[in-house]
C-alpha cells in the first residue's frame, strides 16, 4: 500500500491506496471534520455517535465494511485509524447534513481519476502538487524548496526500507529524533508553535525550514550511507549526526544574518488569528 496526504480546501485528508486492489481508503473521521467543519476531536466524537446511529438503524453492514489501517497522526505516529473506500464513503457523506456534501463528493471522485492519471504518467503527481501550491499561493521558490525537500526525505526513507527499518512508527522515530536535533524542538512542538492541528507541518514552513530540515535529511543518509546503518540502534545514531549537522548550519546562520528559522509563522487563514508567513522567501 502506499499512502498520501492530500488537501481538500486546505483540510488534509488522509488516503491510502491498495495497489493490489486498486482501491482508495479514506480516513471516516478526515471526511467527517470537513463536513461537520470542525476540529478532529470533535469529528471522531460524531463519528462514534454516528456508528451507533447506523446501527440502531439497520445499517450494520455500512459500518462492518470500514477498517482500521494506519496512518500518520498528528504526533507524527502511525495510527490505526477508521478507513472506507470511496462507495461507502460516499454512503456515510450521505448520513451527515452538510453544505460540503457535494464539493467533496466532487473531490473524491476526482482523486480516484487522478491516481488512474498519476499510474500512466507519474509526472502527472509532482505537476498536480505544484498547481495545489500554486493555487494556495505560494511562490515559486517555496515551491521548489518543497519538492526538493520532499525529494530528499524519499531517499533517506528508501534507505531506511533498505536497513532493516519498519515502515510507520520506527519511521517516524527517526523522523522526530532528526528534527528534534537540528530544530531544537520535536515534530509536534513545532506544529504547536505554529498553532497547526491536522495540517502538515512542511506545508507551514518557511523556506529556511524547509532548507534545513533537508540538510538534516541528506545529512542523516549520508551519514548512514557512509556506516552502512542498519536497524533502529545505528539509524538512530545517523540521525542524531546527520540533524546535529544541520543544527550547526542552523545556528552560523541564525549568528550572521541575525533571523530565526524555527518561528511561529504558519500559511494559515488570517482569519484563525495566527501569524502567517509572508510569501516573499
Amino acid at each position: 500500500m502506499t499512502d498520501d496526504l492530500s488537501l481538500f480546501e486546505g483540510n488534509r485528508i488522509r488516503h491510502i491506496y491498495d495497489e493490489e486492489k486498486e482501491i482508495y481508503y479514506f480516513s471516516v473521521v478526515d471526511i467527517i471534520a470537513i463536513l461537520i467543519e470542525k476540529d478532529y476531536q470533535s469529528a471522531r466524537k460524531y463519528w462514534k455517535v454516528l456508528k451507533g446511529r447506523l446501527v440502531n438503524e439497520g445499517f450494520t453492514e455500512l459500518v462492518t465494511i470500514c477498517y482500521q489501517l494506519k496512518l500518520p497522526a498528528d504526533d507524527g505516529k502511525m495510527r490505526k485509524t477508521d478507513v472506507a473506500d470511496i462507495k461507502t464513503i460516499f454512503r456515510i457523506i450521505q448520513s451527515v447534513p452538510s453544505k460540503k456534501a457535494e464539493p467533496i463528493k466532487q473531490w473524491l471522485a476526482k482523486v480516484g481519476q487522478e491516481r488512474v492519471q498519476e499510474m500512466a504518467d507519474p509526472a502527472a503527481a509532482i505537476d498536480r502538487a505544484r498547481e495545489t501550491y500554486k493555487k494556495l499561493g505560494r511562490s515559486e521558490k517555496w515551491i521548489q524548496q518543497r519538492m526538493t525537500g520532499q525529494e530528499t526525505g524519499n531517499k533517506l526513507t528508501d534507505y531506511w526500507a533498505e536497513h532493516d527499518i519498519k515502515e510507520g512508527e520506527e519511521y517516524a522515530i527517526l523522523t522526530n529524533i532528526i528534527h528534534q536535533e537540528w530544530s531544537g524542538l520535536s515534530v509536534k512542538e513545532h506544529k504547536n508553535l505554529k498553532g497547526l492541528k491536522s495540517q502538515n507541518l512542511r506545508d507551514h514552513m518557511s523556506e529556511a525550514e524547509l532548507i534545513f530540515t533537508a540538510l538534516a535529511e541528506l545529512s542523516t543518509r549520508q551519514v548512514a550511507e557512509s556506516e552502512n546503518a542498519t536497524g533502529m540502534p545505528e539509524n538512530k545514531k545517523a540521525a542524531k549526526v546527520g540533524g546535529n549537522i544541520a543544527k550547526c548550519a542552523k545556528e552560523d546562520f541564525e549568528q550572521r544574518t541575525g533571523a530565526k528559522v524555527v518561528t511561529d509563522n504558519n500559511f494559515l487563514p488570517a482569519n484563525k488569528e495566527t501569524k502567517q508567513i509572508k510569501n516573499n522567501d
